[in-house]
């Protein structure tokens, strides 16, 4: 195996520096050709998605929903890859230029990562997503999928290859590994001779193992502990659907809400309500001794509920005596992806925004709008739940990288 991956290594690299010389012209042609044949290829596509299907036997109806692929789902690929196609590109800006004392002008310049790995789990439509920002960023990109979407996966990625070869340009832009093995993925996270960055996006285990094995600079992402915090002087009328959608529109991703945080004053008169509403929509709620107390035939919380990411519809409840209870338990428990306050109290919804330490942090609005293509980054790589160098959805800026460029005149330091 390791021969294989040090060719698939090797093609990247060299697929790389083709793909970092391309006009942002001949990108966008690409990625809107990728478009079409995408649609094109739909019955193809959910054939081989249907095999995977088929054989994703014994697992959670949230699991099996990330792996499913629908028209709708493979035209929202496509048009992901218009959108990115749309973005503006930001390889080859040149920013704070200036001249130096000594007379060198000076200027960063956003450059290519180079070559970006992705270890990720069940969703097929990571694949073109995956391609379509790592390609209009100037890298070309190897994807280790999960031995559950095999078959999708490579079927999506040799729609992308042919559109490659058509126009003249190395299929290696994109690879798919065919060894879904444990084995080949530790393999791949101590490929560092030749990927300049990795990015893992699935559950909590996928994304420990890469932080500890990986010998290439990994960016974390994905993991949603998200929280909902409904103050005391939330609006009820316009919370419900607030909470409902944020549990229920998908519960099986990683910006759903998983922990309900309600204020103690609020709790009595419109928890019980709150906590019917979702039952309606096949939730099963687990709650703290104070939610116990307040609606019955309701599972008690223990200890790991609270750090817990469901991924499922499965929701865990408490009662809080204020706002800075809710902001302490918060801080704790969160993953630091997502968090949401129900308040028409222009203060708390302000401390709430200052002192809450997530990447996307909300005032009256569902979490489940962290999201590359509803912030308006085409499509996302993922969502960074880490500090440096990226946090939040992660589109075209946060796939390059920057060098110094320097303009001189004969100058030599004495």
């Amino acid at each position: 195996m390791h021969e294989a991956l040090e060719q698939i290594g090797q093609a990247a690299k060299r697929a790389a520096a083709l793909t970092a010389k391309l006009s942002t012209e001949d990108k966008n042609s690409i990625l809107n050709q990728c478009a079409d044949v995408l649609i094109s290829k739909t019955r193809h596509i959910l054939k081989e998605n249907g095999h995977d299907l088929e054989s994703a036997t014994g697992v959670k109806d949230s699991f099996r929903d990330r792996l499913k692929l629908t028209e709708a789902r493979v035209r929202s690929m496509s048009d992901g890859l218009r959108q990115v196609a749309a973005l503006s590109d930001p390889v080859g800006e040149a920013a704070g230029m200036k001249t130096l004392p000594n007379g060198l002008i000076l200027a960063q310049k956003t450059v290519p990562m180079g070559v970006i790995a992705m270890i990720y789990e069940s969703r097929p439509n990571v694949t073109a997503d995956a391609f379509g920002l790592c390609f209009k960023a100037g890298s070309s990109v190897i994807l280790r999928g999960g031995k559950e979407s095999i078959r999708s996966n490579i079927a999506i990625a040799q729609v992308i290859r042919d559109v490659l070869e058509k126009n003249g340009l190395s299929p290696d832009i994109i690879q798919v590994m065919q060894d879904t093995s444990r084995e080949a993925a530790q393999e791949l996270m101590r490929l560092n001779k030749y990927v300049d960055l990795l990015i893992p996006r699935g559950g909590a285990g996928l994304i420990r193992s890469v932080v500890e094995n990986s010998t290439i600079p990994v960016i974390e992402t994905g993991v949603g502990n998200c929280h909902i915090y409904v103050d005391e002087s939330a609006d009820m009328e316009s919370a419900l659907p607030i909470i409902i959608n944020a549990k229920t529109q998908r519960p099986g991703v990683c910006n759903a809400m998983e922990k309900l945080l309600v204020h103690e004053n609020v709790a009595t008169e419109h928890l019980p309500d709150i906590v019917a509403a979702l039952r309606d929509n096949g939730v099963e709620i687990r709650g703290d001794e104070r939610v116990l107390s307040l609606v019955s035939d309701i599972k008690p919380t223990d200890a790991e509920d609270w750090h817990t990411e469901y991924l499922d519809l499965i929701l865990a409840v408490k009662v809080v005596s204020d706002i800075d209870e809710a902001i302490t338990h918060i801080g704790i428990y969160s993953s630091g992806h997502s968090e949401a306050i129900l308040t028409e109290s222009y203060t708390n919804a302000q401390r709430f925004l200052n002192e809450i330490d997530s990447a996307a942090v909300y005032v009256n609005a569902s979490t489940r709008f962290t999201d590359g293509g509803e912030f308006g980054l085409g499509a996302e790589i993922g969502i960074s739940t880490q500090k440096l160098h990226a946090r939040g959805p992660m589109g075209l800026k946060e796939l390059t990288t920057t060098k110094f460029i320097i303009y001189g005149s004969g100058q030599a330091r004495g």
